[in-house]
């Protein structure tokens, strides 16, 4: 059966309904005010798959690489792309004949809520609250059609595959079930906890003026009520600031001002709270279970929306107060983190741009102009400790705060994606674009050097042969102050007029073929952006042209966050390799250097006796290609991350000193692209990384280059040869090898 109604479930009708569709069939039939609602069944959902080939297609996605070795970014690409499938095929007809047959009569002139139910969901022993999606306030039935859609693909999104990934369960046999229902337009909502997880003898109530989708969202702060279980006595209240509600719109719900009648007025009334209390302890005696119950209030009347278990910081009463070890495992808050609401980004980046970034150039500045030279051992050795601290903290704040701000990019991609329903899935990248990127910046200093070294035959020669003359002293303190900026801050330089090697080999290269210049501003960037506005209803445009805004500082960010961090991480260096060569030690940060290296370093100088361990050199045991058998297939399945095909030698970078070595309109094949590496960028004819996904540092450059990109390819620098001639496919993620003779 496609769709049944509250009153036709029965609880074995789980599997086809889903937690959600059973828990609020269960209600109705007990005598709880739910609103009207029908469960479109499981089976529904895979006619769909079947009938349109998305079986076929998801399962190509998800299988480009060992699930469990998928990092989040490549999970996330993946869904983008699911979710893209679903948005663009239409329906089966005899599948869209009979939804639109039992779903219009009933819901054609009235406002619903359509709200994702997959099996597995809300047990007893985990909780997929959050992880896939549900819309409010849709209207007339293409809309409606149109959302279970977006709620099918819900169940690839990527926070929703690494908790099945978390709690073992199969990607593959996911279904997912979707309930329809009459949306109540409250005037005060919120949900209740019948057992609060810090104190399992009291509950909690939250509530808020307006709809639920801004409590649950995050984005209005709720008056809250903390009652005695045995009595439902008020025990403490904490008002909220209230300024914001959620109301319906002609297109969803929106943020509004409170009105000034409501702000310094509790959403609830004293009988409201006790209202709320004594229908969340009916439906756990009716469960058996503690509740998480999400209400909506109109008119003096209380509605139940869904009620599904606490399944985390509680005692079970039916196992004498053992915690279910099943429970200890739902890390459902971490990967709700992964997303982030419009608000919530907004906040991180005026962090961002306002205090951190300022603070970590300043730092960078302070590194940069400290001279080490006059040091004594022990205080050089302090510094070293010093610049390796400085560098983990901020080390730290780059994954705490930088990379999710990473999210701005994702978030509008998903709403462009939902507006637009384009062929290629990330088009939205090119509203994104601009050459006015640090990395860019520094490839065009690195152009006007080999500039000079191209208009100066004599010199190139010379450059060539490791032998400059008087003549060329300015050239090489810019080409010193070059290498030390962006490169190795650590290079110690002489009285003789020499350029580091490395920055040599690339210099003369780049004279005999001009480094292609990163792309101009984008002018179809305005008319992209009009017809994607333009589909946006004019109400919700200004914020829309917000979160285009901050997914452009996102795009902007997630480059030159890569050089701040980078320039922190050389002036640690610096001081480390200073060490290094006063205990006559062959270690350079060229080398592979890490914290632990400066610790082992600062030691030894404060006492000579101390033996160093550079065991765990990172580049020592990656800078040796590890052997390889002949291989069987030749393809490697990444995925696509820039446009192109591209064919040439490969070139394996792994550690900084491999770039000296790379030339023109070879592969560029390595683990990832760390800033250092985007001097040579421009010269590859592709680039094939190990780690994956299409809003990463490396495809980021490429695109701007215009230059064919693969990530996520598993075993990249091993399975991929020095000499190798391959064959970069950036439309369908494939890297084609033919072993070097």
């Amino acid at each position: 059966m496609l769709i049944k109604s509250l009153d036709q479930i029965v609880p074995a009708d789980q599997p086809l309904v889903g937690g959600k569709g059973l828990s609020l069939a269960r209600l109705h039939q007990n005598g709880f005010t739910v609103p009207m609602a029908v469960c479109i069944t499981t089976d529904a959902y895979q006619q769909f798959i079947r009938g349109t080939g998305l079986a076929t297609r998801i399962q190509m996605e998800i299988s480009r690489k060992d699930f469990k070795d998928m990092r989040w970014e490549e999970l996330w690409d993946a869904a983008l792309r699911i979710r893209n499938l679903f948005l663009r095929v239409p329906f089966p007809e005899k599948l869209d004949t009979a939804l639109r047959g039992r779903l219009a009569p009933l819901f054609q002139d009235r406002p619903v809520a359509v709200r994702s139910t997959a099996p597995g969901e809300d047990d007893q022993g985990s909780s997929f609250a959050g992880l896939h999606d549900s819309y409010v306030n849709i209207r007339g039935i293409d809309a409606i059609m149109d959302h279970v859609r977006l709620v099918w693909a819900s169940l690839w999104s990527d926070a929703a595959l690494l908790y099945r990934q978390e709690i073992g369960l199969s990607v593959i046999r996911s279904k997912m079930a979707v309930v329809v229902q009459e949306m109540i337009d409250g005037d005060r909502s919120g949900v209740i906890f019948t057992r609060n997880p810090a104190n399992p003898q009291q509950s909690i109530i939250e509530s808020v003026h307006g709809l639920n989708q801004g409590l649950v969202d995050g984005i209005i702060a709720p008056d809250q009520w903390i009652l005695e279980l045995a009595t439902g006595r008020v025990v403490s209240y904490t008002p909220a600031q209230r300024d914001k509600w959620m109301v319906s719109s002609k297109k969803g719900v929106i943020v509004r001002d409170l009105p000034p009648d409501k702000k310094n007025v509790p959403p609830l009334t004293e009988d409201d709270v006790e209202k709320v209390f004594t229908t969340a302890m009916a439906a756990e005696q009716l469960f058996a279970y503690p509740q998480d119950m999400e209400w909506t209030g109109k008119d003096g009347n209380l509605y139940v929306l869904q009620s599904r278990p606490i399944t985390a910081g509680y005692d079970d009463p039916q196992t004498d107060g053992q915690k279910n070890e099943s429970r200890k495992k739902d890390d459902r808050r971490w990967y709700l983190s992964l997303r982030r609401s419009l608000e919530n980004l907004k906040e991180l980046r005026n962090r961002i741009e306002q205090d951190l970034v300022v603070r970590m150039i300043a730092d960078g500045d302070a590194l940069e102009s400290m001279g080490l030279d006059h040091l004594t051992d022990a205080a050089l050795a302090d510094e070293i400790d010093r610049r390796a601290t400085l560098y983990q903290d901020w080390k730290k704040i780059y994954w705490d705060d930088f990379i999710p701000f990473a999210h701005g990019m994702r978030l509008f991609g998903q709403v462009y994606n939902d507006t637009i329903r384009p062929d290629d899935p990330f088009e939205f990248v090119g509203l994104l674009e601009t050459s006015d990127l640090k990395s860019i910046e520094r490839n065009q200093r690195l152009a006007h050097l080999a500039g000079r070294v191209r208009q100066d035959p004599g010199l190139k020669n010379r450059l060539a042969a490791g032998h400059l003359s008087e003549n060329d002293r300015d050239f090489a303190d810019q080409s010193i102050r070059f290498f030390r900026a962006y490169m190795d801050a650590a290079w110690p330089g002489n009285n003789e007029i020499a350029v580091p090697e490395m920055l040599a080999a690339i210099l003369v290269k780049l004279a005999e073929n001009p480094l292609q210049p990163g792309k101009k501003e984008n002018p179809s960037q305005d008319a992209m952006e009009a017809r994607f506005l333009n589909r946006i209803d004019p109400e919700a445009r200004p914020e829309i042209r917000e979160l285009l805004d901050l997914a452009r500082a996102s795009f902007r960010l997630r480059d030159d966050d890569n050089m701040f961090l980078g320039r922190i991480e050389r002036e640690m260096q610096r001081a480390g390799a200073l060490g290094s060569r006063r205990l006559g030690l062959d270690f350079r940060p060229s080398d592979g250097f890490a914290p632990a290296h400066a610790d082992e370093i600062a030691k030894t100088l404060r006492d000579p006796a101390y033996q160093p361990d550079f065991a765990e050199n990172p580049s020592a045991s990656t800078s040796l290609f590890n052997p390889r058998s002949d291989l069987q297939a030749r393809q490697l399945i990444g995925q696509p991350a820039g446009k192109g095909i591209g064919t040439g030698p490969a070139r394996v970078v792994v550690n900084p000193a491999d770039l000296g070595r790379f030339s023109h309109g070879e592969i560029l094949v390595c683990d990832a692209i760390e800033p250092n590496m985007t001097l040579v960028v421009p010269m590859a004819a592709a680039i094939v990384e190990r780690r994956g996904g299409m809003l990463i540092h490396g495809a980021i450059i490429a695109r701007e280059y215009g230059i064919p990109c693969v990530t996520g390819v598993p075993n990249a620098t091993t399975a991929i040869q020095d000499g190798d001639l391959i064959t970069v496919d950036g439309y369908l993620g494939i890297v084609t090898l033919r072993k070097k003779t």
